[in-house]
Formats: C-alpha cells, structure tokens, sequence
C-alpha cells in the first residue's frame, strides 16, 4: 500500500499521526483534502456543526457508553495553527478549549476532551469524578486517548501512564513496552506494539480483549465494548460484542484508517472514500457519500 503506516509514522517522527475519522456514540466526522469537516449523524447538541470550521488537521469525537443513552456528545478539531475548535455538549466544560495552544493531538472521552502539546505536556478540561484529567504532570508524551472514564498517554519511550478509573484493570500497563499507538474503550485499554502485535487490559466481558493472536497491525482502535485492528494488507480484524453488527469488518479492503464509536466501526480507504457498520439509529453510519478525506499522515 503506498502510503505511510500508523507504525511507521510514530517511528519516525515520534508522534502518532492525527485522526482523520473519528466516531462518537452517535455521530461520526471526517476530516477533508481542504481542510473542512465534515460530519453525520445525531445533532441533538449541535456535535455535527462542523461545516464553518477550516483549516483543520485532525478531529475527535467524544463518546458515551451505550448503556447511558442521554445522547450526549462533543466534536473537536484541531487546527493547522495549534489551536482548537469544539462543539457539541458542554455540561462539564469539556468544550472551553478556546485559549489551548501550541497543540500537536486532540482525544474526546465522554464528557471530557484531552489535548498534547509540542512539548510533550498534556491539558484536559471536563468530567474528573474519577482523576481522568489529573495529566498535568504528564512529560514526553506522544499520544493521547481517552476513554469513558481513563485517560491514556504514550511516551516517546514506547511505554505507557494512565489516570482514571481502574475497577476493572484498565490502567493495569506498567509492564507494557514498546507501543507506538493506543486506544481507549469505556473499560478497556488497547496498545498497538512496534511489532505489529497487540496487547489489552480491562474489562473483557464482550472479549474486546482477547486480542493475544493479532499479528501484522498497523492501527487500532477501541469502541465501547469492541476492539479493531487495521491490518498492514488493508484488511480490518474486530473482536468483542457485536450486536450492532460493529465487528463486521472480514470484508473489507483497503482500509487505510479505522475509527470506532460506541457501537459502529468506521474505515478509511485508500481512496478518501469511508465505509462503516453497526449501529445507524441517528445516521451516524451514513457516509458512504463522503469523498475526499484526508489520509493519515498526509
């Protein structure tokens, strides 16, 4: 496939590349060739307001456990200046990112939004019933996720710190090396090592965890109760619930970047075309109009 991997992106430049897709639990956003954005699904709390925004670089979509239901939700977009932009739900000020600068990565959990700057530092505004935005001693980070109640960094030295809500063993990555990518579930963790294998910590009810036998990945990606892999041929693998038919991904090829919402995956191909499966109920798996997003690492 001719363009640059996820893994070969971090190695060189030390950074994870930026999001391009993004899926929260009802809507999804795409970042396109000019800058703009463009978004589908619920629009309950204006999170799909995107058509002013430009000179975007990368997006994020905040998320909420199915289980929750209220709908709420938050979209961020990170422009080429290092400033951010936001829309959506703000009930825990998780949208009050107007004064953030020198930004490189943005990542929306529920009710919370997450940024990395230059410097390797990180800011977090919103929800911190559970420690999830105690990052501010964070130091040479390269990436940041978050989940519904953790938040996840990487290091520039392959490891891995997270705050937050542990009841389920998802902060447990003390011994985890040589990651280059992670990815953040409502109670799980996921971290994509340099080798092209997987490792993931938390809750396991749905198996989204057992992803022991994963070889040749190259993305990942974490949904409520669902893990995705992009594979380095452009092929997608999934484990874990698939009610929504969210892990019906064996068919697709290539796919360049995935994404995954509370109960829908979403993928990027080659092409700058999207495809998506799972959960439609607001028409947030509806974008197989879109044309023109941005590749990752472009």
């Amino acid at each position: 496939m001719d363009y640059t991997t996820p893994i070969e992106a971090a190695l060189k430049v030390k950074r994870s590349p930026k999001d391009t897709i993004a899926a929260g639990r009802r809507h999804t956003v795409g970042l396109k060739l000019d800058g703009t954005v463009t978004a589908a699904g619920d629009n309950k709390f204006v999170q799909c307001d995107v058509s002013c925004w430009s000179d975007i670089v990368a997006v994020a979509a905040g998320n909420v456990h199915m289980a929750t239901n209220t709908g709420n939700a938050h979209t961020i977009g990170l422009a080429s200046d290092g400033t951010v932009v936001a829309v959506g739900w703000n009930k825990h000020d998780q949208c009050d990112v107007n004064d953030w600068r020198d930004m490189v990565a943005v990542a929306a959990g529920w009710r919370r939004t997450v940024g990395l700057k230059s410097d390797g530092t990180v800011v977090a505004v919103g929800r911190n019933s559970e420690g999830e935005c105690n990052v501010g001693s964070w130091l040479g980070m390269v990436a940041v996720a978050a989940g519904d109640w953790h938040t996840v960094g990487l290091k520039s030295d392959g490891t891995v710190t997270i705050v937050g809500n542990n009841r389920y063993g998802q902060c447990n990555v003390n011994g985890w090396r040589g990651i280059v990518a992670v990815a953040a579930g409502y109670l799980h963790t996921v971290g994509l090592k340099k080798d092209g294998t997987v490792s993931a910590v938390g809750s396991n009810k749905h198996d989204q965890c057992d992803v022991g036998g994963w070889r040749g990945i190259v993305a990942i990606a974490a949904g409520s109760n669902h893990t995705i892999g992009l594979k380095s041929d452009g092929t997608v693998i999934a484990v874990g619930s698939n009610k929504h038919d969210q892990c019906n991904v064996s068919g697709w090829r290539d796919i360049v970047a995935v994404a995954a919402g509370c109960a829908h995956t979403i993928g990027l191909k080659s092409d700058g075309t999207v495809v998506a499966v799972g959960d439609n109920e607001f028409g947030q798996c509806d974008v197989s109009g879109w044309h023109g997003i941005q590749l990752p690492g472009n």
